[in-house]
């Protein structure tokens, strides 16, 4: 049985393993975690053939440096713009590439983006808690946290040239600074004037930006009255308003429930392209009905499906 292993010779802050998250278990207080950029996770291991949610290194802005000392394997790079160079030589993301024993590969952040997937040709080797590999970052329970001086082992590696090259990336995965969301279920708790606020001025991504949520820059949205309410679930893409008017959007590791208002809640089909947003990007919202989120969802996941199917069909 081939096996590849890797030393870890550099791992920003929030690079963790990551898979398609553990659904479900909310109503136990267990967040969902999994990747912050869904599609992006699937990409990758589509463009190996691999199960759409198997485990991946999500690679943050603090970037990540490997070196590969024992096997040889083929690996996808999917999500952000991210650039990845090997053994001196710069690439980019969205790409397969096959590496040997003794090559050092590098990923750092490029033009845009704030995670990447590293997928292998093989099964990363990775602790489970409850049912998956994902990593919920302030327990630090499930495959973990990559540190420096650390290994990943990946058994049965496999190369696959036949793979390799560039993976078509969707406009979709690209975030975009117009996101779309629908008002509620708290909204009723704000004055009209900060509902327009909302929908009308900038707010800017602050440097406040983790995977259980990122706090905005911009119009304080004061409440009325509405820090008795009792706690009750979240979601992720939920934009909830502390008692200082300050707004953050909760993303993949956000808990599961909460006694903060939310004015609004992120259209589903756009949690993960807001994600991909940086620290100092601004960002104008939209109110769309929930039909309309519901419809924006539905075309996402036939892209999606569409975009996985055709990788499946390469050689």
């Amino acid at each position: 049985m081939a096996e590849a292993q890797f030393l870890i010779r550099h791992a920003g802050p929030h690079v963790t393993i990551q898979d398609a998250g553990r659904p479900g278990l909310s109503r136990y207080g267990v967040p969902a975690s999994g990747a912050m950029d869904r599609p992006a996770l699937a990409l990758a291991n589509a463009a190996l053939g691999n199960p759409p949610g198997a485990a991946c290194v999500e690679v943050s802005p603090g970037g990540l440096q490997l070196e590969l000392t024992r096997g040889a394997i083929t690996l996808a790079v999917a999500g952000g713009g991210f650039v990845v160079e090997v053994n001196g030589q710069k690439g980019g993301s969205w790409s397969v590439l096959t590496l040997t024993a003794g090559d050092r590969m590098t990923i750092r952040p490029g033009p845009w983006g704030s995670w990447t997937y590293l997928a292998f040709a093989g099964a990363l080797q990775a602790a489970e808690w409850l049912g998956a590999c994902a990593t919920h970052s302030t327990s630090g329970l499930g495959g973990g946290r990559l540190v420096f001086g650390g290994t990943l082992t990946v058994q049965n590696a496999e190369t696959r040239p036949r793979r390799a090259g560039p993976i078509p990336c969707p406009v979709w995965c690209r975030p975009r600074h117009e996101v779309p969301l629908v008002l509620g279920p708290q909204d009723r708790f704000f004055p009209a004037h900060a509902v327009q606020a909302l929908l009308e001025q900038p707010f800017h991504l602050t440097a406040s930006h983790d995977r259980m949520g990122v706090r905005l820059d911009g119009p304080r949205l004061m409440p009325e009255s509405a820090l008795s309410i009792p706690s009750e679930a979240v979601l992720r893409g939920a934009v909830q308003v502390s008692g200082d008017g300050v707004v953050t959007v909760l993303l993949a590791d956000h808990q599961t429930t909460g006694g903060y208002p939310k004015i609004a809640t992120l259209a589903g089909a756009e949690t993960d392209r807001f994600a991909q947003l940086r620290p100092g990007d601004t960002v104008l919202f939209r109110a769309v009905s929930p039909r309309a989120a519901l419809l924006m969802a539905r075309q996402r996941a036939a892209q999606t499906d569409a975009c996985l199917a055709a990788l499946a069909r390469k050689p």
